[in-house]
């Protein structure tokens, strides 16, 4: 493909020309606050997608999984995830250290439609609420603490166009390559088997979940 055939959009009014402006009451559906009907969708919510850029706008998407309602509701305003053990790379932490933007995408299996909520984060080493963050015995580090600024659900159609939650459609997992058989190729580790990898992933994923 040639970069003369690649028609790009550069404006916000080239934009509006292909798609329209919604209807207002697309916009008013941002109510800006944790409602009870947003308790509810995070209390039943085990993945939150957490988005994030750092000062030059490099962005950055994390799955934060626990069990349902380990993500703390502290006020209509204020959210609380806990840090668990993971690769120490801390992407997302050091992003909100210079850029404290952040976005959350809460997923409830089975339920088509999302929780989206925007604010701003604030990295925090210890707070009373942690002892409410505690999973298996397990007190977190760190923890983001976000102040909610915006706050609306998602529609169900992406869900529905990509039938994620059908088991019917899911590719067997045979046919995908392993999480070891990946980095080796990645990392060109031309002296450990995938399989080997594998077992040590394995390992870690069992024993230092929390």
């Amino acid at each position: 493909m040639h970069p003369s055939e690649i028609r790009t959009v550069t404006t916000e009014a080239e934009l509006r020309e292909i798609v329209p402006e919604p209807p207002r009451p697309l916009w008013d559906k941002d109510i800006g606050r944790i409602d009870e009907h947003a308790r509810t969708i995070i209390a039943h919510s085990p993945l939150v997608l957490l988005a994030t850029s750092d000062a030059e706008g490099a962005c950055d998407v994390s799955p934060r999984g626990d069990p349902a309602g380990s993500v703390l509701v502290l006020d209509s305003h204020r959210l609380a995830l806990a840090d668990r053990p993971g690769n120490h790379r801390a992407d997302s932490f050091r992003n909100v250290l210079h850029n404290p933007r952040v976005g959350l995408l809460f997923l409830v299996p089975g339920m088509n439609e999302t929780l989206r909520v925007n604010g701003r984060a604030t990295l925090v080493s210890d707070a009373p609420f942690f002892d409410d963050l505690v999973v298996q015995g397990k007190r977190p580090r760190l923890a983001l603490l976000v102040d909610v600024e915006e706050l609306y659900m998602h529609c169900a159609k992406a869900f529905l166009r990509s039938s994620l939650w059908d088991p019917a459609t899911w590719p067997d997992r045979g046919s995908l390559p392993t999480l070891g058989r990946i980095v080796k190729d990645h990392m060109g580790l031309k002296d450990l088997s995938a399989d080997a990898i594998d077992a040590d992933l394995a390992v870690d994923a069992s024993t230092n979940r929390y």
